[in-house]
């Protein structure tokens, strides 16, 4: 039965994703703001929607292993998986902001994050976490972050139909969102029930639950989305969804559930970071190798391999 519910699952999060694409496509042509900037807000924290309610309720529940390694997890999956597989359906470019303002944004992120869980090497404390005051920190970046995004869109290149007359009505582009949305949430969290339940039939411990098969569940949405854009021809709305998704699951997500509860890292370790911390940086380092300002194919295979070599350790250490 719960391999039933996972396909179910996996089929909305497919179906969510072509609908919300096609809708915030709609949005950035009617406001005339650029993809990117739609992807950054409207479509990074609608698919970061699971993480924030696993973390949210993990940390409630004193679940801290599982809050701190989803959002772990689903940012290594975001930028290694979902940049890889949507670069190699389409090249992704990168433009002089991505390179100078946002994609360091991220980078900021994971190092705000690396800081906040060294409470061992940086404070002799007894346990390495991130604590409540530190989760409002997180928020108040966050905050920052979206005012940035807001005032960049007033300066972003406008969006210009082909044809006006085929201009998607107002109306309809925020239904197709709104579903899209709760098909890509329903969707993602029936996989994730259901995989969580066989994972742990098969014996696997509760942070590398966290880190492999949550992290990839509540980031189905973002996989399903960037691909969805990517097939369209629309990279930066998907560029945008995975570093807004990244920034916002650690400000607002990890912010939150900070928040409502202190997290100690538990089974996840400071190794998990700097290999957070590695992969933003190695996306911004793309912009300067091979062809340069796009992630190419031979990017995209190289951040997979990354990632498959990444959980193999995970599984073995």
């Amino acid at each position: 039965m719960d391999i039933v519910i996972l396909i179910v699952g996996l089929a909305l999060v497919l179906f969510g994703a072509n609908i919300l694409t096609t809708g915030s496509a709609g949005l950035a042509q009617r406001f005339r703001v650029s993809e990117f900037v739609i992807g950054l807000t409207v479509v990074a924290i609608g698919t970061s929607t699971p993480e924030l309610v696993v973390s949210l309720f993990s940390a409630a529940r004193g679940q801290s292993d599982l809050a701190i390694g989803n959002v772990v997890g689903s940012n290594l999956f975001n930028t290694f998986v979902i940049l890889g597989v949507t670069s190699l359906i389409r090249p992704v470019s990168l433009t002089g902001s991505n390179m100078s303002k946002d994609i360091p944004f991220g980078v900021l992120a994971s190092v705000v994050l690396l800081v906040a869980a060294s409470d061992i090497p940086l404070h002799d404390a007894p346990v390495d976490a991130v604590t409540r005051n530190e989760g409002l920190l997180m928020l108040c970046f966050f905050g920052v972050f979206m005012a940035y995004t807001v005032f960049s869109a007033k300066s972003a290149p406008a969006v210009v139909s082909e044809d006006t007359h085929r201009q998607q009505k107002l109306w309809f582009s925020l239904l197709l969102v709104v579903g899209g949305l709760a098909a890509l949430v329903g969707g993602g969290e029936l996989f994730l029930d259901s995989a969580t339940r066989l994972a742990r039939r098969w014996g696997l411990s509760e942070s590398v639950i966290a880190v492999t098969l949550v992290a990839g569940g509540t980031s189905l949405p973002e996989l399903a989305a960037s691909v969805a854009a990517a097939i369209r021809g629309k990279t930066g709305l998907a560029l945008g969804n995975v570093v807004g998704s990244n920034v916002t699951n650690i400000f607002l997500v990890l912010g939150a559930s900070a928040t409502v509860s202190p997290l100690t890292l538990g089974g996840i370790r400071l190794e998990d970071m700097l290999m957070l911390l590695a992969a933003s940086l190695l996306l911004f380092i793309t912009a300067f190798t091979f062809k340069r300002k796009e992630v190419d194919r031979t990017e995209g295979i190289v951040f997979l391999l990354l990632y498959g070599a990444y959980i193999w350790w995970l599984l073995t250490r």
